[in-house]
Order: C-alpha cells, then sequence, then structure tokens
C-alpha cells in the first residue's frame, strides 16, 4: 500500500512540475540577461554579478519557499486556491467597509493575473526562439514569424483541450529543469567562486554600494519569481504537498544551479551577458536546446492560459463578469475548460503584444509590474486571512507581513519606472478588468435592488393564489429566480397576460457560495410551500458549472419528479434603462447595460432544454 502511495505521489509531483513551474522554471532565459542588458547601466564585474545572484537566490528562498509555499498554501478554501478563493477567505470574517477594501483588493489581483497573461506567453517564446540568434545571425529576421506561429498554434488548439498533451509537460519539464541544472553544474565547476554569492552579504553590499542603480535593477531581478502565483492557483489540482515536494526535490536546486552558472560564465566572458543561457551550452547542443526551450515556454503559456480559464469561471461564477460560454474538454477532469471569448482575446492581444514589442528584452520593460502587483496583494489578504481565520496573534502576524512588505513593496516600486517604456500595458488591462468587474457587480446588486423594489412578498401570494386560482393548467412550471422570498417577475407577467397557471408551480434558485464545490447531498434544499408551490434552492461552488438538467434528476431523487416534455421554464428578461436614479455613474450605468445585451442567455449557461424556454420581458429603470 505504501508503494502504491508512493507512486500515486511520485506521478502528482511529476505532473505538478509541468503545470506550477512552467513560467518560473523558464525565467532563467532572461533574467540575467536582462539585469545586465544595459538599460541600467550595470557593468557585468565581479561584485556585481555576485550581488544580483544572491539577490536571486534569497528572492526565491523568501518569497517562494517561505511566503507561499510555507505561509500562502496555508490559506486554502477546500483545497481551492488563487487570489479570488484568497479574497473569498478573507471576506468571510470581516464585515462593512474593511470587507469592501479585501473585495476590490482581490479584484485588483485578478485584473493584474490578466495583465500578466497576455505578456507572458509573448515573453516566454520570444525568448525561447531568440535562441536561434547565438547560433547564427541569420535567424534574426525570422525570430517574430517562428514566435507567431508558435503562438498562434497554442491557442488554435485550445479548444480540443490538453488532456493528451497534458501527460507531456510533466516529462518534459522534468528533462527542462535536469538540463538547467547540468548547464548549471557545468559553468560552476569552470568558476566556484561564484558560489559565494550564496550569502546574502553580497547582495546587501550591492545594494548599498550600487544606490539607484540597484534598486531599478530589482526590475529585472523579480523577474526570476514570475509565475510564483501557480504555486498558489493550481493547489487545487495537486494539493499542497507534490508541489512543495517538486520545488525543493528539483525545481529550486536546478534554478539555482543554472543562475549559478550563467553567474560564473559572465564572470569568466562578460560579453556572454548578451545571452548568458544560451552561451552556457556547448554548441553542439544549441539547436536541441532551442527546441526544448521553445517547448517548455509553450507549457509555461499552457499553464497560464488554463489559469485564466479557470479564473474565468471563478469570476462568472462568484458575479464579477458577465455569463459566458464555457466548454468542457475532459470528461474526466472538471477543471479542463473551455472559454471561446477570452482564448480569442487573448490570442489577438499576444500578436499585438510581440508585434509592438518586437523582442524579449522589450517586453521585460512591461513584465514584473502585474506580477508585484499582485505580490502585495496576495501579502495583505494572506496576512487578513491568518489574522481573522486562523485566529494568529497579532506579534506572529505583525512581523510576518512586515518582513513580506519589505520584500514585495521595493520589488513593485522597482518596476514603476517601467510604466512609459511599457509597464503601462499591465496596468491598463488591469484597470479595464477592474473597471468591468466592479461595475457588473455593482450592476448586479443595484438590479437586484430595483428588482426587490417591485417584488411582491412570495408568502401572502402563494396564499392568495391557493384560495382564490386563476385558472390551472396541466403540467409544471419552472420560473428562475434570483430571489427566495419575492414572487418572480416573470410570473407576474404571465398571470397579467395570460391569465393562467400551472398546476404545479417550481420556484428555482440557483446560488453560488464562496467555496470552490459543494458536496451533492448538500446541493439542494426542497421545500413544499403550498399544496402546488415548491420552491427549489440549488447551491453550486464558484468552480462549478450549473447544470439545470443535473438539478431536475436530483430532484427526482428526492421526491419531486419532473416530466420534461411536460415542463416548461419560465425567465424574466430585463430591458436596463439607464436613468439618473441614485446608484451608479450614468457611464458606468450603460456600461452595464451594453454588459447586459452581450452576456449569455441564461438558458445557454445553466444548460435549460431550449424548446421548453417561455421568455418574458420586463423594463427596470436603473
Amino acid at each position: 500500500m505504501q508503494v502504491h502511495n508512493n507512486k500515486a505521489m511520485a506521478g502528482i509531483t511529476l505532473a505538478a512540475l509541468g503545470v506550477v513551474y512552467g513560467d518560473i522554471g523558464t525565467s532563467p532565459l532572461y533574467t540575467l540577461k536582462e539585469c545586465f542588458s544595459g538599460h541600467y547601466g550595470l557593468l557585468p564585474t565581479h561584485d556585481n554579478v555576485l550581488g544580483v545572484l544572491s539577490l536571486v537566490f534569497w528572492e526565491l528562498i523568501l518569497v517562494v519557499s517561505i511566503k507561499y509555499l510555507a505561509f500562502v498554501l496555508r490559506a486554502d478554501n477546500r483545497g481551492e486556491g488563487g487570489i479570488l478563493t484568497l479574497m473569498a477567505l478573507s471576506k468571510r470574517k470581516v464585515r462593512g467597509t474593511p470587507g469592501w477594501l479585501l473585495m476590490i483588493l482581490g479584484i485588483m489581483g485578478a485584473g493584474f493575473f490578466y495583465g500578466e497573461v497576455i505578456i507572458t506567453p509573448a515573453m516566454s517564446v520570444l525568448s525561447a526562439v531568440e535562441g536561434l540568434e547565438v547560433i547564427t545571425p541569420t535567424f534574426t529576421p525570422y525570430i517574430l514569424p517562428i514566435s507567431l506561429s508558435v503562438l498562434s498554434g497554442l491557442f488554435l488548439i485550445q479548444k480540443h483541450g490538453t488532456a493528451r498533451v497534458g501527460t507531456l509537460f510533466g516529462p518534459v519539464m522534468g528533462i527542462w529543469f535536469l538540463t538547467l541544472a547540468t548547464l548549471g553544474v557545468g559553468g560552476i565547476m569552470d568558476n566556484p567562486e561564484v558560489l559565494g554569492a550564496l550569502n546574502p552579504v553580497w547582495g546587501v553590499r550591492f545594494m548599498l554600494d550600487n544606490g539607484m542603480i540597484a534598486f531599478l535593477t530589482l526590475g529585472s531581478v523579480v523577474l526570476a519569481i514570475t509565475g510564483t502565483e501557480a504555486l498558489y492557483a493550481d493547489m487545487g489540482h495537486f494539493g499542497k504537498s507534490p508541489i512543495r515536494r517538486a520545488w525543493f526535490a528539483l525545481v529550486l536546486p536546478a534554478l539555482v544551479l543554472n543562475y549559478f552558472g550563467q553567474g560564473a560564465l559572465i564572470l569568466a566572458e562578460p560579453a556572454a551577458v548578451k545571452n548568458p543561457f544560451f552561451n552556457l551550452a556547448p554548441d553542439w547542443a544549441l539547436y536541441p536546446l532551442v527546441g526544448l526551450a521553445t517547448f517548455a515556454t509553450v507549457i509555461a503559456s499552457q499553464a497560464v492560459i488554463s489559469g485564466v480559464f479557470s479564473l474565468t469561471r471563478q469570476a462568472v461564477q462568484l458575479g464579477y463578469i458577465p455569463r459566458l460560454s464555457i466548454l468542457h474538454t475532459s470528461e474526466k477532469e472538471i477543471g479542463q475548460i473551455y472559454i471561446p471569448m477570452i482564448n480569442w482575446a487573448l490570442l489577438a492581444a499576444v500578436i499585438i503584444v510581440v508585434v509592438a514589442f518586437g523582442s524579449s528584452s522589450n517586453l521585460a520593460a512591461a513584465y514584473g509590474i502585474a506580477v508585484t502587483g499582485t505580490m502585495v496583494i496576495t501579502t495583505l489578504l494572506a496576512a487578513t486571512v491568518a489574522r481573522r481565520n486562523w485566529r494568529w496573534p497579532l506579534w506572529a502576524v505583525a512581523p510576518a507581513t512586515a518582513l513580506f512588505l519589505f520584500i514585495d513593496v521595493p520589488l513593485f516600486s522597482a518596476n514603476i519606472h517601467k510604466i512609459t517604456a511599457g509597464g503601462w500595458l499591465p496596468l491598463v488591462i488591469g484597470a479595464v478588468m477592474f473597471i468591468l468587474m466592479t461595475t457588473w457587480k455593482r450592476g448586479r446588486s443595484l438590479l437586484a435592488e430595483r428588482l426587490d423594489e417591485q417584488a411582491i412578498p412570495l408568502d401572502g401570494f402563494i396564499e392568495n393564489m391557493e384560495a382564490y386560482p386563476p385558472t390551472r393548467v396541466a403540467g409544471t412550471a419552472v420560473f428562475m429566480t434570483s430571489s427566495s422570498h419575492g414572487v418572480p417577475h416573470a410570473m407576474l407577467h404571465n398571470l397579467k397576460h395570460n391569465k393562467v397557471l400551472h398546476e404545479r408551480v417550481v420556484l428555482l434558485t440557483i446560488r453560488t457560495k464562496d467555496e470552490p464545490y459543494v458536496e451533492p447531498e448538500e446541493r439542494l434544499t426542497i421545500t413544499r410551500l403550498s399544496d402546488s408551490f415548491w420552491q427549489v434552492l440549488a447551491d453550486y461552488g464558484y468552480k462549478e458549472t450549473p447544470d439545470v438538467n443535473a438539478i431536475l434528476a436530483q430532484c427526482e431523487a428526492q421526491g419531486l419528479a419532473f416530466e420534461v416534455m411536460d415542463t416548461s421554464f419560465f425567465l424574466s428578461r430585463e430591458t436596463l434603462i439607464s436613468t439618473d436614479r441614485p446608484g451608479m455613474a450614468r457611464w458606468r450605468e450603460k456600461l452595464f447595460v451594453g454588459m447586459s445585451r452581450n452576456a449569455l442567455k441564461a438558458t445557454d449557461f445553466f444548460q435549460i432544454p431550449t424548446n421548453r424556454v417561455v421568455e418574458l420581458g420586463a423594463q427596470v429603470e436603473l
């Protein structure tokens, strides 16, 4: 039994390599190159090289090993992680203005992630393909077309799912990390004094001696930890233990060895600083190394794309984004989803970014500000969870938070100077997503308020219908409603225009909880309100997709049977009108109206049989 468990753990750990560590695992392609690229005027002297290596090493230890793996991974919501999960956890014990501020932080973090996901594939693939320049400058004109071809192919295969290709991700990334370590060991053996950078004194001395130049260099040093959010976001797929095992057993040693090997090469041959990663390899290995690096960056990009699909579904379910078409690409893996609108929008954005920036060095200016912004937000939300949810004493929370912010804030500040050189891109994307998400959330809340103003209490209405029944017709009517205490508007319109009521009426409300999954036995709450009225409350987690057919089947198992061909579904389709009433600014009301018009129809999102649906319109003034 123990042998079987060990094999299973080894398999999960290997799989985690491909998904969790793809982004951070390809960082050696460009991190040291950007630190000494000439943007900051930093010369590759002995002290500077050891200083930068020391900063990179302790960044990996303090940020990844201690902050994320030891601290943030503790904040799980029934095994699930991610910035929206952290926001949901932090809000549980907080109400009023502090709770609202935590929600804003969570939405900002999600917005930063959308900005990062556009830059990551472009940056990673470009940096890998640029290895061809090291072989011969003849390849230079072809780097952009090759990169665009690889990226286009990556997005085109998304609709088919990644289950088959995904089985290769772990082994390929295992080979990648072993290659990193091998290349690094070769460089270190030629110049072992580089191991002195393990001493943090070199990093401190570098910061003190170089002043502003050292501070600005932090903007490139942070490239070594891009992808750290994946450690937390992918916790639900693999669990904490495999993620931690993969990091300490292979990823961390391989990264450190490769960075130090590059540093040793730069000390011996300062000219190699133009592309120290590929210059570290012997000439005969360059072609296969470029191929392996390109495959590794595709895997890293795939992990980020899958992450944004997952984040978008969470945002839809939690009410921050309008309903979108969400397709499942695997019958076995619930996390394997595809969102066409997001996929094509990402492809268009990535192509524009690659063409506009032209090289990984130019893109590096835009990279980092979104990553570090999310890091600061993660620290603040995780500290709230530790204090309020875990009941940690203030003397334990305060020093840990101060330590993490002491690292996060300078890294974020060092990236601010990049705004004019391309850093504006993730900020603009993040700001747009923030406006869209907050507008939709506030708009839905405002719409619910307006509908409640016009709502008739359910209890009195049912008593009146039973005492003075209108004409009753055969069959069952299912009224979809967001309110569990008011009469659905669709029912009122049906009575007003058709002057009939079905012999059995079911009021169905689908709710999303701040948990990733809801146990099947806890899904439904069925209440008989009168002889002919029933109420069904269906609860779903934010990582689940509601399915009305499945709800009806579960109702039948609990004694409330449905004959689909004898059942009609009534939905209210609101026509929204922007007004001067207090609630939202007019421009946001108009934006909300536009988003509502383009949202996926409820019949498609909830998978309601389309030939059994009746939609009744209603005008609502915002």
